[in-house]
Order: structure tokens, then sequence, then C-alpha cells
């Protein structure tokens, strides 16, 4: 068998992006789309670490009621902002770590890494990087985003060359089946 920095690889590489850690059953459901591969199949997971800032505006935004009248100006001292980019980076490594050992539970070889460029450039990164076969998407839903063609499976599906999935996170197939970009009867 070929390793992977061999010309003839054989591995089966597939690049998920995950936008929290996944469950044990979300692990399952992945691992189960690869049963009966001849290939080994090579997880490569990649979880966004949220920017700080941005979480701060957010919260802020949604606090004030910035899209209806203008909040007051609320400034968030560098060392605070320094702590909370420091948790959301702890939380990512976290729930990294539990992916990964959730995908390896369900018999998965996994590895990954937390990113903080924009996701979907990353995802086209490491697909060309591992010369990935498919990509896969787990995310919650996002209607509005989804509606209009502004989620991560659709600017994928136009950035990388190989088959990307969409699954919703703590949904199961049959679940999933009624609608959205998850799995659907073909």
């Amino acid at each position: 068998m070929a390793d992977e920095n061999t010309p003839g690889k054989t591995d089966y590489d597939v690049v998920l992006l995950v936008e929290q850690a996944l469950t044990d059953a979300d692990a399952h459901q992945v691992r189960s789309l690869h049963e009966g591969l001849d290939e080994p199949v090579t997880y490569h997971v990649l979880l966004p670490v949220e920017d700080a800032a941005a979480r701060i505006e957010a919260a802020m935004g949604s606090v004030t009621g910035h899209d209806l009248v203008p909040g007051p100006s609320i400034a968030v001292p560098p060392p605070d902002l320094a702590e909370i980019a420091k948790e959301t980076k702890e939380q990512a490594n976290a729930d990294l770590e539990s992916t990964i050992a959730a995908l390896k539970a369900a018999g998965a070889n996994a590895e990954g890494q937390i990113v903080s460029d924009h996701p979907i450039d990353e995802l086209a990164a490491k697909v060309s990087e591992v010369d990935g076969r498919e990509a896969i998407i787990l995310t919650r839903p996002h209607v509005v985003s989804e509606f209009f063609h502004l989620d991560w499976t659709s600017k994928a599906r136009r950035k990388i060359g190989v088959p990307v999935l969409h699954l919703l996170e703590h949904e199961n197939f049959d679940e999933q089946a009624g609608g959205g970009e998850g799995v659907t009867g073909v």
C-alpha cells in the first residue's frame, strides 16, 4: 500500500468543514457514507475559529437592537478582546479534539485543524493539499443564507472541483431528506 507521499497514493481523502463539534451520531453518519470503499478513508477536519471582535460586535448588535435603532457606541478594552479571543480559540481546540475523538470512535482515520481564514478558502486549500476526493460540510440550518446561496456549501460548490455534500449536524439522514441541501433521494 502506498503512503500519502507516494505518487501512487491509494487513500480516499475527505475534507470535512464543520461549524461545531460533531456528536457521536454525526460521526457515525459521516463514517457510514464511506463504508464499503476499497481504499482506506482519511478524514481531514477543518473547524473555523470564530473571530472574537465579530462575536462581540454581533452580541452588541443584538443587545442594542442595532438594526432598528443605533445603540450606544461601546468600546471593548483590548485586554477583554484578547481574553475573548483566547477563550474562543480554546473552545475551538476542544471542539476539534472532541470531533476527532468521535470520528475515531466511529472507526475512522481522522486528523484536523482549526482555521482562522475564510472557511471556504481553507476548504479549497485543504482539498488541494491532500488531493481530496470529496468535501462534506456539516452545519446548523441557515435558512436565509441557503436561500440566497451565500452558505458555505453553495460557495464551496462554486470554488472547488470535487463533490460537495451538505449535512445538517444533529439530524440523521431521514430527517434531512425532507428538504434543504442535505441527503435527498435522487
